[in-house]
């Protein structure tokens, strides 16, 4: 079992950043690839990136390629997602996500086994 909390949502005007963290207890952090989805109101949750159980590989969704990175510190348990040129339809609730490694890049949620509660990122215009 992996418990996962997100951190660092809030408020931030278009153009800004924000770096969300999720933090990870229970199995072995490094045995998972980890992914980050949202879900904004009355629309389906999409992919936002994925990162390798090693963190030497990243996938990322092309409305976010360029503004979002993810990035892993597996002595801290912790995956990051760093996004930067924030826009009004970036507004939703972001969740992390935890997969085996070798599932790495799936970017479908039923392919992940572990979900955060979420973290509301609300961007103004």
């Amino acid at each position: 079992q992996v418990h996962l909390v997100e951190s660092g949502g809030g408020l931030v005007q278009a153009g800004g950043s924000l770096r969300l963290s999720c933090a990870a207890s229970g199995s072995t952090f490094s045995n998972y690839a980890m992914g980050w989805f949202r879900q904004a109101p009355g629309k389906e949750r999409e992919f936002v990136a994925a990162i390798s159980w090693s963190g030497s590989s990243t996938s990322y969704a092309d409305s976010m390629k360029g503004r979002f990175t993810i990035s892993r510190n597996n002595a801290k348990n912790t995956v990051y997602l760093q996004m930067n040129s924030l826009k009004p339809e970036d507004t939703a609730v972001y969740y992390c996500a935890a997969t085996l490694y070798m599932n790495y890049g799936r970017k479908e949620g039923r392919g992940y086994d572990y979900w955060g509660q979420g973290t509301q990122v609300t961007v103004s215009s």
